[in-house]
């Protein structure tokens, strides 16, 4: 009985670790359904079993780091700590740390709808400067209460099977309890390593995020695959962007595709003003006329103002976002650099010489200004502004400094000025500004805690889904900023762009899709000149092409830098859209999407299955060979670029 009884350190810590197996078990099938209508398209109960076998991989090295300190407690060979304090002090770390854990998984429930993907630790950079965290959380964890439940429901049953060693120190010696519990150690150790690693043979690499794609159809699927403590732990301090050799020479991979645009246009610069209006969170989806034939041609959409300027503006059949969140939106935008991997002025490339139309404008003699609604330093968009050549900023203290508004009364409470009033703000600030001038505004409204002002709840009720009455809200707000500006005398004599910086909250699975959470508006309006012949044109735009489209359209002279193209002077067949989502790269052109891992290809859609639901890879070699080839070319020069600090011409 005695030699039995010195196994119980390891047997219980054994018997622990699967109460923490069940835990991630349970989050991650929380996770499916709270974000079910992401992950059912086409979902077979076989593929899900497989989707939670293959978890079962992540899991164990996530548990395994954030167990060791429990396990080396446990089976630190010590005979003294055998009794009740120190029995106590164990399962308080097993329970902190696997809680802890288990909080992060349903966060991430309700945070990846947002982002489409795990949480890794760009978060902290991403929001080290927002001082709103605590609102947002208590208004989500108010919001998702039955998460709380779920949470402390697990937790209660964790504490309550947890097993202790049940040993008393009265029938071991010293010197063989020691013995015993080092020879546990010693076994479980390797075990730990690999499970931590992925597996026991030197062939095996320590498993990392893009590892989740073996076990998945479609990319979005990676995420019910991964949990988060394990992108936690597999972000911290890594190396971002490494450089593939899909091309051993570049002159071959510049014959593919460059970024370097080298106009061949002798029409001398029109020098127009440029307005880009970056709308928080303003899909595709939530714009009737650019869903004519959605519900079965019923659909009416949110956007009566914006369906009216569509209406005298140049638009896209297809048209998408290069990434998932707001500093995703702003390189892409104003300096055409898609995010891939991770959000670019979170790498260390944001360090780089970068470029943008702020820039470029800047040298032709424009003055430049980015207006954000927010705190200066909210979200890292004044150090970016700056860096691409925005030669102001305004923001919330602006704002409240001009007394021909109403400062903080404006304010929305968590994130900066209501968009009604701080779009008035940015058209009279323009009206202040030299001709020719080049400004960005960002608003904020739309966007989550999903709010409107109060002398609007009773215009704007709640409908369909919680973003809706904030979309009415925004079109009503983009709407007056038009009707302000077109009494300006600068109004005629400028390009507006109106895009979001993403996608949001969907209640449409077309938009649920792979592809369909990067569908996102592009509507370019000239006053004096789209409202003359407007167009929704048959082509595929990204936000990475507005900035060489804008230089073409003012026939800018010299050579620069972008990774997009001038889609209104790309014929159809040659426009294109890239981004990247979960480890995967979607690549849209010719009315197809390819999804390739950076290794192979995994997927081919065309774009009339909308729900991505007929999987044509092997169909169309040589369309495929082709998108292929293309793709590799952008991402190595992309790669490339990034760490050898090449973002200029």
């Amino acid at each position: 009985m005695k030699r039995l009884g010195l196994l119980s350190p390891l047997a219980a810590t054994l018997c622990n670790l699967l109460l923490a197996y069940g835990s991630y078990l349970l989050a991650r099938i929380i996770f499916f359904f709270e974000n079910y209508g992401y992950f059912s398209q086409g979902l077979t109960f076989s593929h899900f079993i497989e989707i939670l076998g293959g978890g079962l991989m992540f899991d164990t090295s996530a548990i395994l780091v954030t167990n060791i300190p429990y396990i080396v407690l446990l089976l630190f060979p010590v005979y003294a700590k055998e009794n009740a304090f120190y029995q106590r002090l164990c399962r308080t770390v097993f329970l902190v740390v696997n809680g802890l854990a288990l909080a992060v998984n349903l966060c991430d429930a309700v945070y990846f709808r947002f982002t489409m993907r795990r949480t890794t630790t760009t978060v902290f950079s991403e929001f080290s400067n927002e001082g709103n965290l605590g609102g947002i959380f208590l208004t989500e964890t108010l919001r998702h209460f039955y998460l709380v439940i779920l949470f402390v429901v697990i937790l209660w049953a964790m504490y309550r099977l947890y097993r202790t060693t049940g040993l008393r120190r009265t029938d071991f010696t010293w010197w063989h309890y020691d013995l015993a519990t080092l020879l546990s150690l010693a076994v479980l150790a390797p075990f730990v390593v690999a499970g931590i690693r992925g597996g026991f043979t030197t062939a095996v690499r320590p498993i990392t995020i893009s590892n989740a794609n073996q076990y998945i159809d479609r990319p979005i699927e990676a995420a019910l695959v991964l949990n988060t403590p394990f992108s936690l732990y597999r972000t911290i301090g890594k190396t971002v962007f490494v450089v593939p050799d899909y091309y051993g020479d570049e002159a071959e991979m510049a014959s593919v595709y460059t970024p370097v645009h080298v106009p061949n246009d002798t029409l001398p610069m029109t020098k127009k003003n440029v307005v880009v209006l970056i709308v928080e969170s303003f899909g595709r989806e939530y714009i009737g006329a650019l869903n004519r034939t959605l519900e079965n041609s019923r659909y009416r959409g949110y956007t009566p103002y914006v369906d009216s300027l569509i209406a005298k503006s140049i638009t896209f059949s297809h048209s998408y976002c290069n990434g998932r969140k707001s500093i995703d939106g702003m390189p892409s935008i104003l300096s055409s650099i898609p995010m891939f991997v991770e959000p670019f002025f979170l790498t260390p490339a944001s360090m780089n010489h970068v470029s943008g139309i702020a820039s470029l404008l800047a040298g032709e003699g424009y003055q430049t200004a980015f207006f954000h609604g927010a705190q200066r330093g909210s979200m890292g968009f004044m150090a970016f502004a700056r860096s691409t050549g925005f030669q102001h900023y305004y923001g919330r203290e602006d704002y409240n400094a001009d007394s021909r508004f109403s400062g903080d009364a404006d304010f929305d409470g968590m994130w900066a000025i209501w968009d009604e009033p701080f779009l008035q703000y940015y058209a009279t600030k323009m009206s202040d500004m030299k001709e020719p001038f080049m400004t960005a505004v960002f608003t904020a409204s739309s966007h989550h805690p999903y709010a409107i002002p109060e002398k609007y709840k009773e215009v704007y009720p709640e409908e369909g889904i919680i973003m809706h009455k904030c979309i009415r809200y925004t079109d009503m707000a983009i709407g007056r900023f038009f009707q302000q500006a077109s009494r300006q005398p600068w109004f005629r004599n400028t390009i507006f762009v109106l895009t979001s910086d993403h996608t949001n909250l969907s209640d449409h699975p077309e938009y649920q899709t792979d592809l369909g959470g990067f569908c996102s508006p592009i509507i370019i309006y000239e006053p004096g000149v789209t409202d003359r012949h407007p167009e929704v044109q048959q082509k595929i735009a990204q936000q990475i092409d507005i900035l060489p489209t804008l230089m073409g359209r003012l026939h800018y002279p010299k050579p620069y830098f972008g990774f997009g193209i001038d889609v209104l002077n790309t014929p159809a067949e040659q426009t294109w859209a890239v981004n990247y989502l979960n480890g995967t790269y979607q690549y849209v052109k010719q009315g197809h999407v390819l999804q390739f891992d950076g290794s192979r290809s995994r997927g081919m859609y065309a774009l009339t299955d909308s729900l991505m639901q007929h999987n044509l890879l092997g169909r169309l070699p040589q369309q495929q060979r082709q998108m292929e080839r293309e793709l590799k070319a952008v991402i190595q020069q992309y790669m490339s670029r990034m760490t050898q600090d090449r973002l200029q011409p």
